[in-house]
């Protein structure tokens, strides 16, 4: 069984509340004592995890990234399928609330937007599986947990997928930069998928196509465009706000 490399208190401590079975084995700065750390070696032990001490140079050696002084040795979470996806939507407990990333290729922006999906309370994160970065451990990493609390699907063909959605009765507002209607005019209720295009390029032409809306993110200052990670929180908490109001 090939074992994942956790680094990080939040991506370590999020497992540990969320999947504990998953966790073989933690691996600790030696000497690290501190409050923090000690909340996360009492959850370990009432789960019988073994507990190792190594010094900060094996450690630096395992983890691609500040590890903080702890690596988890996990098993690989359950990796979830297109039909897992649809049978989230025809779940009549929630009214559909999905990101749809086209395309995003940065770790550290994949991890960005994760944090901000988990904290706008999106279901879902779906990503095609060509031209698009996984669950690397630097994703988990900046992430800060939310790549263990909110599931990332990938799709083969994220148009067909699209498609799918709508007939299932979700509607999909893509973002682009030229259109009329900005991200505060935009329909945001309801049933959704807010689709972000890549770095750079933006959706491409198909997804584009198979967006019943598309809207802008209004800027003031000389600056053309946003991050895509940043760009997302603020169309996720746009959504936030027509929701709950």
């Amino acid at each position: 069984m090939k074992k994942q490399v956790l680094f990080g208190l939040h991506a370590v401590q999020s497992v540990l509340d969320n999947t504990p079975e998953r966790i073989l084995e933690l691996i600790i700065l030696q000497g690290r004592q501190d409050q923090r750390m000690q909340s996360i070696l009492a959850i370990a032990d009432m789960h019988d995890i073994s507990v190792s001490e190594k010094p900060r140079k094996t450690l630096d050696t395992m983890a691609d990234g500040n590890h903080q002084g702890i690596i988890a040795l996990a098993k690989p979470a359950k990796a979830l399928q297109e039909d897992d996806l649809y049978t989230m939507v025809e779940d009549d407990k929630n009214v559909p609330f999905l990101l749809v990333l086209d395309g995003v290729t940065d770790p550290h922006n994949l991890g960005a937007c994760l944090r901000s999906a988990d904290a706008a309370g999106v279901q879902a994160v779906v990503v095609p599986k060509d031209n698009s970065v996984g669950l690397t451990e630097v994703v988990r990493k900046v992430a800060c947990g939310a790549a263990e609390s909110v599931p990332l699907i990938t799709v083969t063909n994220l148009a067909r997928t699209l498609q799918k959605l709508q007939e299932l009765g979700v509607w999909i507002v893509g973002t682009a930069g030229e259109v009329d209607m900005n991200i505060y005019q935009a329909p945001l209720t309801g049933p959704l998928a807010i689709v972000m295009g890549a770095e750079g390029t933006g959706m491409r032409r198909l997804t584009r196509e198979h967006c019943d809306h598309l809207a802008y993110i209004p800027m003031a200052g000389s600056v053309s465009s946003l991050n895509v990670s940043v760009a997302t929180g603020i169309c996720l908490f746009e959504a936030i706000r027509q929701r709950s109001s």
